[in-house]
Order: structure tokens, then sequence, then C-alpha cells
């Protein structure tokens, strides 16, 4: 099983929806460590590293988005593991 670095940009009504939460509770679920955390411009940031099928899936999760939220965009870039997270944190 190949493990991979994805970082993750989302953007649209995507703050003050739940966002965050629903990200770390499904990255969680799937294993997967890393952060997200809010932008000031809007965005959601993510960085996550997994299990390359995990990682897939999460980010199909996300390109749906809590169910508050209206998902226009995500910008994903594939990146080398590094084995940096002990787990999956919010940052604020």
């Amino acid at each position: 099983m190949t493990k991979i670095r994805a970082e993750i940009l989302i953007s649209g009504k995507v703050q003050m929806v739940g966002f965050r939460s629903f990200t770390a509770q499904h990255a969680s679920a799937l294993g997967l460590k890393g952060y997200v955390k809010n932008l000031d411009d809007g965005c959601v940031e993510v960085v996550v590293e997994g299990v390359e099928s995990r990682v897939e899936d999460l980010v199909s999760l996300l390109r749906e988005g809590a169910p508050m939220a209206r998902v226009t965009d995500v910008q994903v870039m594939q990146k080398p593991y590094t084995g940096e997270f002990d787990r999956f944190d919010i940052r604020f």
C-alpha cells in the first residue's frame, strides 16, 4: 500500500459551516493523519498523509462537503509522504 501526502485547498462556502469538523471526522475514520484549517481568504486548507486510496476517498468526501457547505473548487497537490504527523488535528 502506497502512502502519500496531499495538500488540498477547498473553495466555496466552507467556513462557519462545520467543514473542519466534517473533515477531521472523516480523515480520522479513514486512518489519515495531518490537519485542517481555515485560511484568511475564506478557503480551507487540508494537509493529509496516509494510504493513497484512503486519501482519494477523503478528497471525494471533501468535494461533496459538509451538509451546510457549498464547495466550488478542490485543488489537490500530491507530494511525497513524510510521516510527520501522529494524528489528524483541527488547527486554528
